[in-house]
């Protein structure tokens, strides 16, 4: 089945609250994510590890491309549904959001920070619940 196309049978409009609040969480992802990255990739790196300390405990590639690939999610569970231009992309986003957020509860449970994960299931839950939207029961069309 390909992902960025609505399953098969998904007939009932979908409610007007279900789509603001759809766009209401992509737009807060998009802003939580896209500010993660350029957080990230600008800080300076001891001030960084000052106030996060993995930053400072993990090589500087993989501090920067996980600032990339936070960036490109939040531009990705906004803009595609935006422009129009390929809204599909926006479900495969929000999977991708949600899988870098699970890996980041892998890593601090990892690393004995379990108590730095509460908002990383939060993020898990709020990316799930764009993926379902934007796939089962809201989708962008395309442009015509």
């Amino acid at each position: 089945m390909n992902p960025l196309s609505p399953p098969v049978g998904v007939s009932a409009k979908p409610s007007k609250a279900l789509h603001a609040g759809l766009w209401v969480v992509q737009a807060l992802l998009g802003l939580t994510f896209v500010g993660s990255g350029i957080w990230k990739a600008f800080t300076p790196l001891p001030e960084l590890a000052a106030m996060i300390p993995w930053a400072g405990q993990v090589p500087p590639a993989f501090l920067y491309a996980i600032a990339v690939i936070d960036l490109a999610g939040g531009l990705g569970v906004v803009l595609p549904s935006l422009t129009r231009i390929l809204p599909g992309l926006t479900v495969l986003a929000a999977l991708g959001c949600a899988l870098l957020q699970v890996s980041a509860i892998v890593f601090h449970f990892s690393r004995g920070e379990a108590a730095n994960t509460p908002f990383n299931f939060f993020l898990v839950a709020l990316s799930l619940f764009v993926f379902w939207g934007r796939r089962s029961r809201a989708p962008i069309p395309p442009r015509g």
